[in-house]
């Protein structure tokens, strides 16, 4: 079974586990990447992938006494 590459709105917020206005707002604010196909707003998922790696926060890491 081949995944898809682009994901509409729907299936982003789930992938993403965000609600669908969350993703419409952040659209808006150019703060996560998209696609416009026609009037569509859709996600690669490539693109996604390397938006998470980006966002991901690391743990400090401890000092020794």
């Amino acid at each position: 079974m081949e995944s898809k590459r682009l994901l509409n709105i729907g299936e982003a917020s789930g992938l993403l586990g965000l609600s669908r206005h969350t993703l419409y707002s952040w659209v808006c604010q150019r703060r996560i990447p998209y696609v416009k196909a026609g009037r569509r707003t859709m996600f690669d998922t490539r693109d996604l992938d390397k938006w998470i790696e980006r966002m991901k926060v690391h743990p400090k890491e401890e000092e020794d006494d």
